[in-house]
Order: C-alpha cells, then structure tokens, then sequence
C-alpha cells in the first residue's frame, strides 16, 4: 500500500512540474501578437500540406465544409503521465475568417520520449464549428476513438477516408511524424479560442 502511495505521489509531482513548466513558458515567453499570428499560420500550412500529401481528397472535403481546424502538438509522455501543448486556428469558410486558438491536454499514456502530432478537423456541420469556436471543446472524460478501415461498408465511420468519426459532422485526421494516425488521442485534451490573439 505504501508502495502505491509513493507512486501516487510521484506522478503526481511529474504531472505538477509539467504544468508548472509550461505555465511559465505561457506566462514568460510570450512574443509579440503579430509573430505568433504568423507562426500559427506556419502551422496551418505545414499541416494542411501533409494531410492533402496523405489524403488528397481531404482538400475537396475542406473546400465544401463550414470550416476547419488545425493544429499543431508538442507531447511529453513520461511513464503514465503524458501533457501536450499546443496552437493552432479555426477557419471560418462562410466568412473567410482565421480564428486562432490554444490546445492543452494532460492525462494518462504509456511510453517515455516526446511526441510531436499535428490533427485537423474538419467541419461538415455549422452548428458543430460554432460551437467549437464560441464554446471551445473539452474531451476530459472521453477515451480515444479509433477509425474503422472497412472500405466496403460505408456506413461505420471512416469508411470511405482514413478519418476518425469524432460526432456527427466532423472529421479528424490526426498525423504523427510517421503519417497518418487511425486512432485520436484526444483524452484529457481542451480546446479554446485565443483572446490575445483574435
């Protein structure tokens, strides 16, 4: 039982210094508005090339959405803690409009080293973009979903494309640097817009 208490409370000290460190880094390394603007525009470019690199139908699937999102995950996974960090916009189509946003995620994995993975989501649906944008999303309590590759019956999710059926009328495509992921780990992970830099 002891042995259980102390790790506990390991985990819970690495968990405290991660966020610790990468509150400070929010808090003390901030540029300026205009440079993270166009860092996160970077971002959008980087990600949106290699997802239309994997699944050139993707960009079809854009062009005639509500809208879209990008973004872009530095991870630390170390035994069962694991916290990602990371940036990215919104894209209005109706409007033409960028609407930039902040990730965060802390909660369990498995595996030591750092992990990079950039996601977007694609938004059939209006109501589900507004309510990503105005609301923000947060999965605290949702397990990863993983997409069917069952080519032949269109009707499970992630039939016809490599996507992942997060609800009704999105799409999520998330990439590692080893391509294209069939499975979204987005357990523990929050998603806001950015007041500083809209």
């Amino acid at each position: 039982m002891r042995n259980f208490n102390r790790f506990t409370l390991v985990i819970i000290s690495v968990a405290s210094v991660i966020w610790a460190g990468q509150a400070f880094a929010i808090s003390f390394g901030k540029k300026d508005p205009e440079e993270l603007r166009a860092e996160v525009l970077e971002i959008r470019t980087e990600v949106l090339n290699r997802l239309f690199a994997e699944e050139p139908h993707t960009r079809e699937m854009i062009d005639n959405a509500a809208g879209y999102a990008a973004f872009s995950n530095h991870g630390f996974n170390f035994g069962v803690v694991s916290s990602a960090n990371g940036k990215g916009l919104a894209h209005d189509n109706r409007n033409n409009k960028d609407i930039f946003m902040h990730m965060y995620s802390l909660g369990g994995g498995v595996g030591l080293g750092i992990k990079k993975f950039s996601a977007v989501f694609i938004f059939h649906s209006r109501l589900a973009f507004d309510q990503f944008v105005t609301e923000g999303w947060d999965f605290s309590g949702q397990a990863d979903v993983a997409a069917t590759t069952d080519k032949e019956d269109a009707s499970q999710p992630g039939a016809l494309d490599e996507s992942i059926a997060l609800m009704d009328g999105v799409s999520v495509y998330q990439l590692t640097d080893k391509g294209l992921a069939l499975q979204a780990t987005l357990q523990g992970t929050k998603y806001w817009k950015n007041k500083t830099l809209n």
